[in-house]
């Protein structure tokens, strides 16, 4: 699977209140969300399959949030 970046994920940290943030936990936000982020993605590419089309819209990301 392909690494996302960790600067995005330490913001988002940050924002959250975190005042530094070790990479080990940048490394594991980063994974936890890839697998998520891989699972909606391939839910989403099925519901639009089943609509027939080759195109994921938005509302296939919304439906397939919810679904997992």
């Amino acid at each position: 699977m392909a690494k996302l970046p960790r600067l995005p994920f330490e913001r988002i940290l940050k924002n959250s209140g975190a005042k530094r943030v070790s990479q080990d936990a940048l490394d594991e936000l980063a994974s936890v969300m890839e697998e998520r982020l891989y699972k909606i993605a391939k839910e989403a590419a099925v519901l639009a399959k089943h609509a027939g089309r080759k195109t994921i819209i938005a509302e296939d990301v919304r439906i397939a949030k919810r679904r997992i």
